[in-house]
């Protein structure tokens, strides 16, 4: 199972490199409307329509994405990437969810935060330091490494029960050619507490996670990438499917990572 750390973190960077291009391109041509349009950019993590500040989210997403790809730097890239989801998450996401606590949507974008930052610290925690780094800097890093895995198993977990709240609309989702879609929608939400559960108390952790990524990376090639064929000029679309491949790596790096996780 370790195996799947390496192909978890092309998938993870790509999609990251991904969704930033998909934010430059965003500010580029909505800039000159950003007052009169939406106050966010449609594109995880979602910051304020700032043309600076989307701009060097951007920047961010697509030069720690390339970095992780490529091998250059990757601890620290993996490290300032999951550094900006979790400033995200508490400036961004937790005061509104805390004035809107039942907002689903607000939730669900929280968790998808959370669970990208989770995955960027424990690709960071995996990766072998340089032999001259900084002592005490590695070992902050080992031991988010070792605890960000238990964040994702509680987004996965928040996903799971999100899916129970809404299961007419989640089976709405599923392709007409499936049959069975609120069986989709039920199997869905049974998968992702499952897989949380599993992670968070390393009961076949290592399985959980991986089955986890098939189910993203079924969602992102069935679901998600026809629906940005036939709609392509709609951002939320793009995001979805990138946000559904780079859950996909990130819930191979922690299955990959379980071999390093503290009892």
């Amino acid at each position: 199972m370790e195996a799947l750390a390496h192909p978890g973190r092309l998938i993870f960077a790509t999609a990251i490199a991904a969704l930033g291009v998909e934010n430059l391109i965003c500010v580029h041509v909505s800039q000159a409307v950003f007052a009169t349009s939406s106050p966010i950019v449609p594109v995880i993590p979602f910051v304020p329509a700032i043309p600076f500040l989307a701009y060097l989210v951007g920047f961010i997403l697509l030069a720690t994405g390339v970095s992780i790809a490529f091998n250059l730097r990757p601890r620290f890239a993996a490290f300032l990437l999951g550094l900006l989801f979790v400033l995200c998450v508490l400036v961004l996401f937790v005061p509104k969810a805390v004035a809107r606590p039942l907002d689903l949507n607000i939730r669900t974008c929280l968790f998808e935060e959370m669970a990208l930052g989770a995955s960027a610290l424990t690709l960071a925690g995996g990766l072998r330091a340089k032999p001259r780094s900084f002592a005490f800097g590695d070992t902050l890093l080992d031991k988010l490494g070792s605890s960000a895995p238990y964040f994702f198993a509680i987004s996965s977990i928040v996903f799971g029960v999100t899916h129970f709240l809404i299961l007419r609309f989640i089976a709405s989702l599923v392709p007409a050619w499936l049959p069975g879609h609120l069986f989709f929608a039920y199997l869905t939400g049974a998968a992702f507490i499952a897989a949380g559960v599993s992670v968070a108390t390393g009961v076949l952790a290592r399985w959980g996670a991986f089955w986890l990524g098939v189910m993203f990376l079924l969602w992102f090639l069935i679901l998600h990438a026809p629906r940005v064929i036939v709609h392509p000029k709609i951002p939320a679309e793009w995001s979805s499917m990138l946000i559904a491949l780079a859950m996909c790596g990130g819930a191979w790096i922690v299955a990959g990572s379980e071999r390093r996780r503290v009892p």
